[in-house]
């Protein structure tokens, strides 16, 4: 019988890229034996040993895309296994999850949707794709900070009309397919918007936000416009990859990037994986949805915390209970939390 009530239900979040860290999960591998069994999986499944470059780096080899989607995702499902054993013996289980962009797929392997030696192999493949997708150089993304984001959209559609010429224009000639594209990408807080797109127009993007009042527009460290159309390659690609994986249906429901909607079905996963990769990453509306539903303690599932922080910025002082997992140390605290409710 479990403990937790609807009215105190727990929703598991999963950290996305970015939450990378040489030698995260080293100390839940060596003290729990189920921990153990998920890095040693995701060995033999990608056929080389991405725990090492989990634990010992070089940073620069960990932080190339197709390596940093399968470490997050291993060290993310080991901690999520430790966790749910631990939960088991106080009568809690988890009621929902929702992943924050590769942390969708840590969320469907958690709810045994998708196998963890499929999904490793997937998302190697997916950040693969990702990098393929635009030249180095070609495209980027920005976060934008204290704007609204209806405000950020207007902007981004504007600069795509200025940067696309009309017909008959002597420009269209010199055209580049897909360098005006500019978009909203990860609505991750009230306050946080990123947007990605080709080079030039996410810098004139971000230059205007900046003069609409923005706090702040930063150009982000990253190898790709992740989450926006010039990622169709890439969709495409995955898109075959995904259809021939084994889809269950979720043991509880997962909330859905692109469409803020829980998905209770693996036909629904399916489709909802491989069109986050050019859609936006829906993220306040997620943890809106699970509020509603009658989520009330949150757990951060995996390296870092940067979804406990966006949770504290979407809630505001109506926060609900926040704790993460990604050592001993952390495990032992959010356990005491749970026991004590």
């Amino acid at each position: 019988m479990e403990r937790m009530s609807q009215h105190s239900a727990i929703a598991l979040l999963f950290p996305g890229q970015g939450s990378q860290s040489v030698g995260m999960g080293r100390d839940l591998y060596d003290k729990f034996a189920a921990a153990r069994a998920v890095f040693e999986e995701a060995d033999e499944a990608l056929g080389f040993a991405l725990s090492k470059v989990i634990f010992e780096g070089p940073e620069e080899t960990l932080r190339l895309t197709e390596h940093t989607q399968p470490a997050i995702l291993t060290v993310s499902t080991a901690a999520a296994r430790v966790l749910m054993e631990a939960m088991k013996p106080l009568g809690i289980a988890a009621k929902f999850a929702a992943g924050h962009s590769l942390g969708e797929y840590s969320a469907h392997v958690a709810a045994g949707t998708l196998s963890f030696a499929d999904a490793v192999r997937a998302v190697r493949l997916r950040g693969r794709y990702m990098q393929q997708a635009v030249p180095a150089g070609e495209g980027a993304m920005a976060a934008i900070l204290g704007l609204e984001p209806d405000l950020i959209r207007v902007i981004c559609e504007q600069v795509e009309d200025q940067l696309t010429p009309l017909p008959g224009d002597p420009e269209v000639l010199n055209f580049v397919p897909g360098s005006a594209v500019v978009a909203a990408a990860n609505l991750n807080s009230p306050g946080q918007t990123v947007i990605s797109g080709a080079k030039a127009a996410v810098e004139r993007a971000a230059e205007l936000c900046k003069q609409a009042g923005a706090k702040r527009a930063v150009m982000l460290p990253v190898s790709a416009p992740f989450h926006c159309v010039l990622m169709q390659p890439a969709q495409e690609s995955l898109a075959r990859d995904l259809a021939a994986l084994e889809f269950r249906d979720p043991t509880f429901p997962v909330a859905a990037n692109v469409s803020a909607m829980l998905i209770s079905t693996g036909d629904a996963a399916c489709s909802a994986l491989i069109a986050q990769v050019t859609g936006a990453v829906r993220w306040v509306e997620c943890i809106e949805l699970l509020a509603a539903k009658g989520a009330t303690q949150f757990i951060e599932v995996g390296p870092g915390r940067v979804l406990s922080g966006l949770l504290k910025q979407i809630q505001g002082k109506d926060a609900a209970a926040a704790m993460n997992v990604e050592d001993s140390a952390s495990l032992e605290k959010t356990l005491a939390r749970l026991a004590a409710n």
